[in-house]
């Protein structure tokens, strides 16, 4: 298994969702707890040759046939982004479009995918373990793909199982959702989060702060810190905001810069209010911003996430960004 896979709180998980029954998951909640890898723990588990109480053996033919991508009792379905990010193969009429360039790698599951994927589901288990169809983030189906599952996902053809994985849930049309076993992904503790990251190549301070930066999402964590932000460049970020530094967002995305604001902005009305702050430490937040201008700057802020992805100039929106900042944050007490 991946280190991502075999953390504690995927591992108990995984051995809970295996002692029950079902042929349709669905397993949501925010980013950075796992789902990708709990889906695919459980596809590993029901697919093994040997497998135990707690997951796949990880050492049968079949286990090693989904390490090198080639079962041919699993479907992956994902966005084609997320297909090549995570690196399953594309289907040769895809790559061959993409190398062509007669079309970009699709953000979302398209319906041509999700036929396939309902045809795949009919055929009769090459290994004779069964099939599985994992899909991941579930919210990217569109409407013609999600309507495409629906017969499929209420009554399966054969012994097939389907586990769908997703960050944003409430996304899914309610007729997906209602065919589906629902489970809330798990938050692991903060000390078994910190020794995980630890485990992954962060020192001790860098993980008891990239934690909490991460909202307590240790994968989410773990990517902010694979991204080239260390904790003292945090630790920093909200004075060089509020002095209008540029620097402090060098090199991130529009996207990146967005949700940072958004953080602090939650952090600051956090204290406005008496609350706890959640993302960084209090001495480390600027003392400026009503509780109106922050309220003001959070639905701006909203908006802006939105169109983050949009292909705008990422210097002038960056210095868009900052300058609305520093208006909420000089706004008086």
């Amino acid at each position: 298994m991946s280190s991502s896979a075999s953390a504690p709180w995927i591992v108990a998980q995984c051995k809970s969702l295996l002692a029950q029954r079902g042929h349709a998951w669905l397993l949501a909640g925010p980013s950075g707890l796992g789902q990708y890898d709990l889906a695919l723990a459980l596809a590993r588990a029901w697919l093994c040759e040997q497998p135990s109480a707690s997951g796949a053996c990880d050492s049968c033919g079949s286990c090693h046939a989904i390490n090198v991508r080639t079962h041919a009792d699993l479907c992956v379905l994902m966005p084609e982004t997320v297909m090549i990010e995570l690196g399953w193969p594309l289907s040769e009429a895809v790559q061959s479009d993409i190398d062509e360039k007669k079309r970009k790698a699709s953000k979302e599951i398209r319906v041509e995918a999700m036929r396939d994927a309902v045809e795949f589901s009919q055929r009769t288990s090459a290994r004779g373990r069964g099939k599985a169809v994992l899909i991941f983030p579930a919210e990217r189906m569109n409407v013609v793909a999600a309507n495409a599952l629906l017969k499929t996902l209420e009554e399966p053809a054969g012994d097939v199982r389907f586990v769908l994985a997703s960050d944003a849930a409430y996304q899914l049309l309610p007729t997906v959702r209602s065919r589906c076993l629902a489970h809330t992904m798990t938050w692991p503790a903060p000390d078994v989060a910190q020794t995980w990251l630890q485990e992954q190549g962060l020192n001790e301070l860098q993980a008891r702060v990239m934690l909490p930066a991460a909202g307590g999402r240790p994968q989410d964590a773990l990517q902010f810190f694979l991204s080239g932000t260390d904790n003292n460049a945090w630790a920093v970020l909200p004075k060089a905001i509020a002095s209008g530094d540029l620097t402090a967002f060098k090199d991130w995305s529009p996207s990146q810069i967005v949700s940072a604001l958004q953080k602090l902005c939650h952090d600051l009305l956090a204290l406005k209010v008496g609350a706890d702050t959640r993302f960084f430490a209090a001495t480390e937040l600027p003392a400026g911003g009503s509780i109106a201008s922050l309220t003001s700057w959070a639905q701006a802020l909203a908006e802006s996430k939105r169109t983050a992805e949009h292909p705008f100039n990422a210097g002038l929106l960056m210095e868009a960004l900052v300058s609305q900042a520093q208006n909420a944050l000089n706004s008086g007490p």
